[in-house]
């Protein structure tokens, strides 16, 4: 085999509780994370002499060591010994910054395509270990389906109670720093200060709880404004940030309409402005 073409798909969670700190400086986590229909698009392929070349249509992506994806080709290699040259060709569809899991998700690939394109060095444990090395978020994007992720992300336990959605994710034109998020979270609950908390919401039994937003909603106060406005409208069921941010989920309620969900994001355009990146999706079931 020369090559080989995998998609990236981006996540959201349903829940994140965060449940304190860990001795090894990372947060103890529970969270119930979906993967989505929005993906990312990877090749990778065999290359003359030995090193890694990264290639993006997004410029403002890193293609050096900086990316995931060559972190993961690095960490591979020096797992396996294999020292062939790697080119990997990168369409980014999930936007950076946005609490989709699109860096993680495109490192997990990668590990995946390795492991293919070389026959299969490693067993899935040892893949395993090494996404965990790579990033929280990496070992679930192996695992190809819902899972309640705990420990920093990669103790996984099949989740197989979500309902059918179809979601719509609005993201505004600034990131939010992931480790900023969760510093901001940490610094909060030290100082006993108290932020305000939204009303639970729930998608049939799953309770909706984002630890992280009353922090970011703190600082970044058009999310929870959009959060409010996503709530009084008709096709919205619930509404919530995923990870860190800065991206809205509105999930749309069963039975509405097709044709109503361009005009909700005409709406969200109308009154957000122009700028806001409106994706129309839905979870990735595997029964």
């Amino acid at each position: 085999m020369d090559s080989i073409s995998l998609t990236a798909p981006a996540k959201i969670n349903l829940s994140l509780r965060i449940l304190g700190k860990r001795p090894d400086g990372f947060h103890e986590l529970e969270t119930l994370m979906v993967p989505i229909g929005l993906a990312d698009e990877i090749e990778i392929v065999h290359a003359p002499g030995h090193g890694n070349t990264l290639t993006c249509n997004d410029p403002a992506i890193p293609t050096d060591s900086g990316n995931l994806c060559v972190k993961a080709v690095e960490l591979f290699r020096e797992e396996t010994g294999i020292v062939h040259g790697i080119s990997i060709s990168l369409m980014k569809r999930i936007p950076h910054g946005a609490g989709l899991g699109g860096g993680s998700s495109d490192a997990a690939a990668v590990l995946k395509g390795l492991n293919v394109l070389f026959e299969e060095p490693l067993v899935d444990e040892e893949l395993a270990l090494l996404a965990a090395t790579l990033g929280s978020d990496v070992p679930f994007f192996l695992h190809d389906r819902s899972a309640m992720c705990r420990g920093r992300g990669e103790i996984l336990e099949d989740a197989s109670s979500i309902p059918e959605r179809r979601i719509l994710l609005i993201k505004p034109p600034f990131p939010v720093p992931t480790a900023w998020a969760y510093k901001r979270y940490a610094e909060i609950k030290e100082a006993g200060t108290k932020l305000p908390v939204d009303p639970i919401q729930h998608l049939d039994s799953i309770e909706l709880i984002n630890d992280l937003e009353p922090p970011v909603f703190a600082k970044y106060l058009l999310l929870p404004a959009m959060k409010q406005w996503l709530l009084e409208q008709s096709a919205v069921e619930s509404a919530f940030m995923t990870g860190s941010g800065s991206t809205m989920v509105a999930v749309i309620k069963p039975g509405f309409s097709d044709d109503g969900i361009p005009v909700l994001k005409q709406a969200i355009h109308a009154e957000f402005g122009e700028t806001m990146w409106v994706c129309a999706t839905s979870f990735v079931l595997i029964k």
